[in-house]
Formats: C-alpha cells, sequence, structure tokens
C-alpha cells in the first residue's frame, strides 16, 4: 500500500490554490469551484482542496511537507509574502520543523526528518 494524496477542505479554493501554488506545489487538476489536485515537487504523493461549505469545528488538519532544504526553502517563501507561525525550530523528536496556516486555518509543517523521518531511535523493530 501506498499513500497517494491527501484532501483538505477549504471554503475558497480562489484563495487556496494560489497559496499553494506558492508553497512550491504544481497544479495538475483545476476544477473550479469545487476541487484543486497538485503534485510534490518531490515524490510521487499528490494533494487536493476541495470546497466546502463548512470548515470542521475541530482543531484541524495538519500536514507535514518534508523538505531537504527547509531553512533556505522557509527564508524563500518569507522573501514571497509567506507568513509563518513558527520559524524552522529543532525538535525533541528529532526533526526540525517550520509551521504556518493556510488560508483556511489548516496547520501545515514544513520538515526535515532526514534518517529519523521513518527510522527514530524509538522505533519498533
Amino acid at each position: 500500500m501506498n499513500l497517494n494524496q491527501v484532501t483538505i477542505p477549504s471554503l475558497d479554493l480562489s484563495k487556496s490554490v494560489p497559496f499553494y501554488q506558492k508553497l512550491g506545489l504544481r497544479l495538475i487538476v483545476d476544477s473550479p469551484p469545487h476541487y484543486a489536485r497538485f503534485e510534490c515537487p518531490d515524490g510521487d504523493a499528490t494533494f487536493s482542496i476541495h470546497q466546502v461549505e463548512k470548515l470542521p469545528e475541530v482543531e484541524g488538519i495538519y500536514v507535514y511537507f518534508e523538505c531537504d532544504d527547509l531553512d533556505k526553502r522557509v527564508a524563500q517563501l518569507r522573501e514571497a509574502g509567506i507568513e509563518f507561525d513558527q520559524l524552522p525550530t529543532d525538535q525533541r523528536w528529532l526533526w526540525r520543523e517550520a509551521r504556518l496556516k493556510d488560508p483556511d486555518n489548516n496547520q501545515l509543517i514544513l520538515f526535515y526528518g532526514g534518517e529519523n523521518r521513518k527510522n527514530p531511535p524509538w522505533r519498533i523493530n
């Protein structure tokens, strides 16, 4: 089994699509106003957005995008006008993470995990 895509809700794709393009995702399906799908710049995963009338009322969705060049990527995005809630920070789970929210308040984490992404010291064998 392999993860194909993650789909998140959005109230307004006309705001969300340009935001994710600015992050570096490549738009491959554009069906306004209801659906958009992107390719990630690395790997085979895709990411999509679908229009909803109401966002979930819970804490929300967390989406992690791995970046081998995290600090450089965050600096470039900040220069492009993307605002971050947390700049790259080393975490106790051995990842380096930067956090931001998309136009619909979904939590995005740009991170670098290296070998610890799938093989942390506490991994179950």
